[in-house]
């Protein structure tokens, strides 16, 4: 399997971008066959109608589709390449140009909160769906670092690593709606689950009282959810939880105590043990190496 490298270059900001169909990336040959790389890369669909196969798994892309591919991922197509995106913004950097600042918080890229999109292994969201209504808002970002990139102005390296960060922080505030996509897929009793637990998540539920209100025994809930999903219903509630709980650290000043106890883990203990088990650092270590600089957070007890 054929690995594209990032290709560094001297006096060249560490992140490239392309617009689909027209460039080509930095120069580069095409990678047309199946292939990885050792970068992460962000492929936003303005308007398309093609297919990618990420992983063996195919995906039909269509308009406001924003895809988060990882290193070692292997990409193909299943089709003409060129047909994938009739209008289109491929972004690509190496892991370590968004490390924080504060040297060993994070033990890898996969726990920075910036880049935690691309870190879900098999349980990635893979697929970010951009509403139409933000659209025109994520073609400005493209275009934007696109246009410092080319420009070379005075800093801009710097420049460059900022609209990048401000296009990171963008995707990690996207959130897909599970209930509403199981909807449109014809997955009422999924869809069901799913709105329990956004429902009642913060607090303390376990498998019994999710399959109680979809009238279902504990069994035969976890069968059914783990044979459409390839997850159990306490995974996809610890998901829910952990989502809340990295917006809360970031975006709050909330003790870790009380952040806890919002999101269904009366014990903080079991809840950091839980964390660092998802995130390989603690909350207080999440919360102390973000990159971004917050002004008026919430005070809470």
């Amino acid at each position: 399997m054929p690995v594209v490298g990032f290709g560094h270059r001297p006096g060249v900001a560490p992140v490239a971008v392309a617009h689909l169909p027209e460039d080509n990336p930095a120069g580069d040959p095409p990678a047309i066959g199946a292939h990885a790389h050792d970068f992460l890369v962000l492929f936003y669909a303005h308007r398309a109608a093609g297919t990618l196969v990420l992983d063996g798994r195919t995906w039909q892309v269509t308009d406001g589709d924003l895809f988060v591919i990882a290193p070692g991922q292997v990409v193909s197509f299943a089709g003409p390449h060129e047909t994938v995106a009739a209008d289109g913004w491929v972004v690509w950097f190496p892991a370590d140009v968004v490390r924080p600042g504060t040297p060993g918080v994070y033990s890898s890229w996969r726990s920075h909160p910036l880049l935690f999109p691309f870190a879900r292994g098999i349980d990635r969201a893979q697929r970010l769906r951009i509403p139409a209504a933000e659209r025109a808002g994520w073609v400005e970002r493209f275009t934007t670092l696109d246009a410092e990139l080319r420009a070379r102005s005075d800093g801009f390296h710097e420049a460059a690593l900022a609209h990048l960060t401000l296009l990171l922080v963008a995707a990690a505030r996207l959130s897909t709606d599970v209930a509403d996509q199981l909807r449109a897929s014809d997955e009422p009793l999924l869809a069901a689950v799913f709105d329990v637990i956004e429902r009642r998540y913060q607090e303390p539920i376990s498998l019994a009282d999710v399959a109680a209100e979809v009238a279902l025994t504990a069994g035969h809930l976890t069968t059914v959810v783990r044979r459409k999903t390839g997850r159990t219903v306490q995974q996809w509630l610890a998901q829910r939880r952990m989502r809340q709980a990295r917006l809360l650290l970031t975006e709050t000043d909330l003790t870790v105590a009380a952040i806890s106890r919002r999101v269904g883990y009366p014990d903080a203990s079991y809840f950091i043990k839980r964390f660092r088990a998802d995130h390989q650092v603690t909350p207080a270590q999440w919360r102390g190496g973000h990159l971004t600089a917050r002004t008026g957070r919430i005070s809470g007890p």
